[in-house]
């Protein structure tokens, strides 16, 4: 009997430990606040007391019902104690120096320096009224007048967006972008609102006029994203000169449902571009007051990622974008194709879309949808999640305008990464006996020569994850989707403008690292100089090639032109057509990877624009 006493203890331990072990890695992926944690170790606490004092003897009821009920209670704690929303500071730091008082039209605003006094930083800037109530799909409207001084010093809120639990983006942190920090003082999550249409600004403090203007619009397959991400965080460039602004815009069912009596109630007759037309409308915001930053309005660059780099692609066709900025540049993504892959759909498919989205939610009309709350709203099967051919801000595929000469940018930096798509096809499984019908939808008859040009082959062991099935074929599947979806639209975009004589550069991302590598976005912080955000993730190699990307980056955003004295050349599509600059190990111009596809995708492309 006293031996078995003894033993009982020990089996306790061995349960006690692991699940206290358990909950710690839970609360802390999940962000929960410290009185959350306060209370769990008490629980724990309780429960060692009672087991071991209270209940030493006792049968296994009993010790099942505490150990039930201390299970339950933990999880109802972790429930009840998740991180609360917390506005993002501009700049991070305690007794940061304001700005001095600047005027734009609705009022007197003031931002916050950077700890060096070298960078003013002015967030959460209104650039139209709260899209809200009446104003739920409809155009933006110019912001409201405030009274006083604003002081702009944290972003505001992101747009609407499906968001995954705070362990599950850790997760995410930890095996995917490498970047988690275990903290007591990260418990809480950025605010998300239907009232999101603000901007931010960045600008080299001192007295300054005519400074050249970067707009950047974020990514997020126009369904998330946020303006507050610390990869194209603008105090870098704002360092070397720049005015980097950028914006948050409607997203998802807020930003691209399509309603026909959205558009019988709309003066433009327009339905289905409310992201878009945000976007146009914070340009507009820009053009108007950056000169009160110091700001140049006749030298504004817009750039974007993914469906950000899509975006741009619309603005450069978009008749309401016209006279708005001058240059721009695009990163991984565009809508150039005749039957565009993603970002873009038919005006037809958006009002099929949003029937269904009609039915699914119940609404009988317009008044029953704009009375739903924001949270119901984003919880549908359909997928609003491209732009329209509207008639308003985009009056017909964008091809065609760049083939009228229609289009506005007067010159374009752009390029595509190695592993655009693993992460979009890490769900399918390619071995070579599926390898040529996976490629089917996107290469149609061509898919037999698509996967004789890119013959079988696993992934790269570097870029190997654990929930990715793999296969015999899926890096080669891999290598196709990117050209399709990503790189296609580039070299299309680049052969539109050659053929008006404006100016293109083209670059290939190709380093690896301890963070993305040279998969989608991989180089957002290189370009924007924000290595620094993840220093465990980056070498030096790392920081010269940024320091490299950094200067074309600013030379083109001034001048049109990313060389400049001591960078390798980086010559215009015009004079190597087929050829592009590669970022990575080596900075150099070699042939575009993808050559051998294009004709095929040129090929299946003409087979969708006539349905044949």
């Amino acid at each position: 009997m006293q031996e078995r006493r003894k033993r009982k203890p020990v089996l306790f331990w061995i349960v006690f430990i692991p699940a206290a072990l358990i909950w710690f890695a839970l609360f802390e992926l999940g962000k929960n606040t410290l009185w959350g944690w306060a209370l769990l170790l008490g629980l724990l606490a309780a429960w060692a007391l009672l087991r071991l004092r209270v209940l030493p003897g006792s049968g296994f009821l009993p010790r099942f019902g505490l150990f039930a009920g201390a299970l339950g209670l933990a999880a109802a704690l972790f429930v009840l104690s998740g991180p609360p929303e917390r506005a993002i500071p501009a700049v991070a730091g305690k007794d940061l120096q304001m700005t001095g008082i600047r005027r734009v039209a609705q009022g007197q605003l003031t931002g916050v320096c950077t700890p060096d006094g070298a960078v003013e930083v002015y967030a959460g800037i209104p650039y139209a009224q709260p899209p809200v109530g009446e104003l739920r799909w409809r155009e933006p409207q110019p912001p409201a007048a405030w009274e006083g001084v604003r002081v702009c010093d944290t972003f505001a809120p992101m747009s609407m967006q499906p968001r995954n639990h705070p362990v599950v983006n850790s997760l995410m942190d930890i095996f995917g972008y490498h970047r988690y920090k275990f903290s007591l003082t990260d418990n809480w999550i950025e605010p998300m609102s239907e009232d999101s249409l603000y901007l931010n600004v960045w600008r080299p403090a001192g007295e300054a006029e005519k400074l050249p203007v970067l707009f950047f619009i974020h990514g997020g397959s126009l369904t998330t994203g946020q303006s507050s991400y610390e990869a194209y965080n603008g105090e870098a460039l704002a360092r070397r000169g720049i005015i980097v602004v950028n914006c948050a815009y409607r997203l998802g069912v807020f930003g691209y449902y399509a309603d026909p009596a959205l558009a019988a109630e709309s003066p433009h007759g327009t339905t289905g571009n409310y992201g878009l037309l945000d976007q146009i409308q914070a340009l507009k915001w820009v053009r108007e007051n950056i000169a009160a930053f110091g700001g140049d309005p006749e030298r504004i660059t817009i750039a974007g990622e993914s469906a950000g780099a899509s975006s741009v692609n619309a603005l450069c066709v978009s008749p309401l974008a016209e006279g708005l900025f001058t240059r721009a540049i695009a990163e991984s993504s565009g809508i150039t194709a005749k039957v565009p892959y993603h970002t873009f759909r038919s005006l037809e498919k958006a009002l099929e879309t949003g029937k269904a989205l009609r039915t699914e939610l119940g609404a009988a009309d317009l008044a029953e949808l704009r009375a739903l709350p924001a949270e119901k709203l984003l919880k549908n099967s359909q997928a609003n999640d491209s732009m329209t051919v509207d008639g308003y801000a985009i009056t017909e595929q964008p091809y065609l305008t760049y083939e009228k000469g229609e289009n506005h940018e007067t010159a374009l930096l752009q390029g595509f990464n190695v592993h655009e798509a693993d992460f979009f096809c890490m769900g399918r499984k390619v071995e070579e006996a599926n390898y040529v019908e996976a490629l089917r939808p996107l290469y149609g008859d061509g898919a037999e020569a698509a996967a004789a040009a890119f013959p079988a082959a696993p992934q790269a062991p570097y870029y190997r994850y654990l929930i990715d099935p793999g296969g015999s074929a899926k890096g080669s599947y891999n290598v196709c989707v990117s050209a399709a979806w990503f790189s296609y639209s580039h070299y299309n975009w680049a052969r539109l403008l050659q053929r008006q004589g404006r100016p293109v550069y083209t670059y290939y991302f190709t380093k690896d690292n301890n963070g993305l590598g040279s998969n989608h976005a991989g180089e957002l912080p290189y370009f924007y100089g924000n290595l620094d955000k993840q220093p465990k993730n980056y070498d030096a190699g790392d920081a010269a090639l940024s320091e490299t990307m950094m200067s074309y980056y600013v030379n083109f955003i001034k001048n049109g032109d990313p060389n400049g004295p001591g960078l390798p050349p980086w010559p215009e599509a015009a004079e190597a057509p087929d050829r592009v600059l590669e970022l990575g190990e080596q900075i150099r111009v070699v042939p575009n990877p993808h050559l051998a596809l294009y004709p095929l995708i040129d090929a299946y492309q003409e087979e969708l624009a006539t349905g044949r």
